[in-house]
């Protein structure tokens, strides 16, 4: 099966696709001052952006993982999720909070898509 990669750089690559599946790396937001919302939505269209390259779209969503540096945001983060993600194509979704690789992030999104 072929592996495509794109984006890719020394670390890593921003999405790599396998066969039928689509996985993207965690995405964060490039602007960190923003509130909880902000990032959310800066992330989110990071993800449409990557799932568009890679010829799928968040209604192929199967799963997603997403991070909080406070769990307490969790309601905020979820207003901007609720509106973009696809209601009839939800995927399984895993939401924790850990401390993230900056501190001026609070949150990073990663998800799983079909073709």
């Amino acid at each position: 099966m072929t592996i495509t990669r794109i984006k890719p750089g020394p670390r890593m690559s921003q999405t790599v696709v396998h066969g039928n599946t689509v996985y993207t790396a965690g995405q964060i937001a490039d602007d960190g001052s923003a509130d909880v919302a902000g990032q959310t939505r800066q992330i989110l269209a990071k993800i449409d952006g990557l799932l568009a390259e890679a010829g799928t779209d968040k209604s192929k969503l199967l799963k997603a993982t997403i991070w909080l540096s406070d769990i307490s945001r969790f309601n905020e983060m979820n207003s901007i999720w609720d509106a973009w993600v696809d209601p009839d194509n939800t995927p399984v979704r895993a939401c924790v909070e850990s401390k993230l690789a900056m501190p001026e992030l609070s949150v990073e999104i990663m998800v799983e898509a079909a073709k």
